[in-house]
């Protein structure tokens, strides 16, 4: 081949490379479009029944304390375990969707997670209800490291941090839902009861994302060769923001999940004794997190993501201190600040993972829950031990610790304006 017709060829080829770019762009998904309401329902309805299987025990940590003869840390397991091995399953399950896809992932692992813990209020002994949350907490682990990859690959850039906002949202109505749900039918009926409806409500969620949510057009299969795979973990860790980011979710999580495990044990006991299914009243809080989310994708666009983090935890520092008095009208408030501070700033901090991690995305994704759920499995059974030997002062103190460390690691975020 002479030089003219290699030049040929290569102009050629440039053009075919310019178009595809130019197509792919036009393949993003763009607010106001059909596609985008599809994703937005479809991965709302996945966040909804991943934290409401996800956390429906923690308003009966008291319950299954009483029910099972175990101590408050000792109950907490039952959440932790959950959190726990989702952490570590997110290791695999977010280069499994790097190499098979992301849709089959989600969808089989919400399917799972269902079953489980339909399986979970069969269960008579104390060590076969931890079987099933772990069994939970490992399924669920597919959809919490797909999701935010997903969004960050199908919607157009300009769109994902009100994007995952959204989704986020859905983890909070999720949440309180789960909570909720299950603290009042466990007054009515029983705690059993709760969980099995609460498992097929999600049963039913999973075969709805299953037939809405379009499939990925931005996908490219990665290789799963253990090579690659400590390549792309070794660049992550070197990553000057990454790592920030990770420590961040830890932090976040871990004061999050320590006030709800606890806040039951509180109110339940002198002066107010209040029943489960007041207690679980108060995870109407969540409502504030599914309004702060979105928001927060909106502010960081104006502001930038570091001014939003470090407000974000600051009202999350000012809820607690609220809580902290027995005026039980303030304590409600006081949680609504709380939550709206950890989904914003949750927002924020995953939000920044996509745009941050320069190659396999879903392994980013997966290291960042990997923390976040870490997190909420050691600080939730450590703030046992403050709970048992220095009451609600003990809890103040320990997340006061954890959010200033916060609070420390977004001023650094910041100030390298990554």
């Amino acid at each position: 081949m002479n030089r003219s017709s290699q030049a040929v060829t290569l102009e050629n080829s440039d053009v075919e490379r310019a178009s595809v770019s130019v197509a792919d762009k036009h393949l993003y998904i763009k607010r106001g479009t059909p596609q985008f309401m599809r994703v937005t329902l479809a991965l709302f309805s996945a966040g909804l029944a991943t934290f409401a299987l996800l956390y429906c025990v923690q308003p009966l940590l008291p319950v299954l304390s009483q029910q099972f003869g175990v101590s408050p840390a000792e109950s907490s397991i039952s959440l932790s375990v959950a959190t726990g091995l989702m952490a570590l399953g997110l290791l695999f399950t977010g280069p499994l969707s790097d190499a098979i896809g992301r849709k089959p992932v989600m969808v089989t692992a919400l399917l799972l997670a269902a079953i489980c813990t339909v399986l979970s209020s069969m269960m008579t002994s104390w060590h076969g209800i931890l079987l099933m949350r772990a069994l939970t907490g490992l399924s669920l682990s597919g959809v919490a490291a797909v999701g935010m990859t997903y969004l960050s690959e199908e919607i157009h850039p300009s769109m994902i941090a009100f994007s995952m906002g959204l989704y986020i949202s859905g983890n909070s109505i999720g949440g309180m839902s789960g909570r909720l749900i299950s603290g009042v039918l466990t007054d009515l009926f029983s705690w059993r009861v709760a969980i099995a409806f609460i498992g097929c409500f999600s049963l039913a969620s999973a075969l709805m994302f299953w037939k809405i949510l379009p499939a990925s057009r931005h996908f490219r299969p990665a290789s799963l060769r253990p090579r690659s795979l400590l390549i792309n973990f070794r660049l992550h860790w070197r990553d000057e923001g990454l790592p920030l980011l990770f420590a961040e979710g830890f932090l976040l999580m871990g004061a999050f999940v320590t006030l709800f495990n606890y806040i039951g044990y509180r109110l339940m006991s002198g002066p107010w004794f209040y029943s489960q299914a007041v207690v679980g009243l108060l995870s109407v809080s969540y409502l504030t997190g599914s309004w702060s989310s979105p928001k927060a994708g909106a502010m960081t666009a104006r502001f930038g993501r570091g001014p939003v983090l470090l407000f974000s935890t600051a009202l999350m520092l000012i809820g607690l201190l609220i809580i902290a008095f027995n005026t039980l009208w303030l304590i409600l408030p006081g949680m609504m600040l709380f939550t709206a501070g950890f989904f914003a700033a949750h927002s924020v901090a995953s939000g920044w993972i996509g745009p941050r991690a320069r190659r396999a995305k879903g392994q980013a994704s997966s290291l960042y829950l990997f923390s976040y759920y870490v997190g909420s499995s050691v600080a939730g059974t450590l703030g046992g031990v403050f709970w048992h030997r220095f009451g609600w002062l003990g809890i103040t103190v320990f997340i006061t610790a954890l959010l200033v460390l916060a609070l420390l690691v977004a001023t650094r975020l910041h100030g390298k304006r990554l």
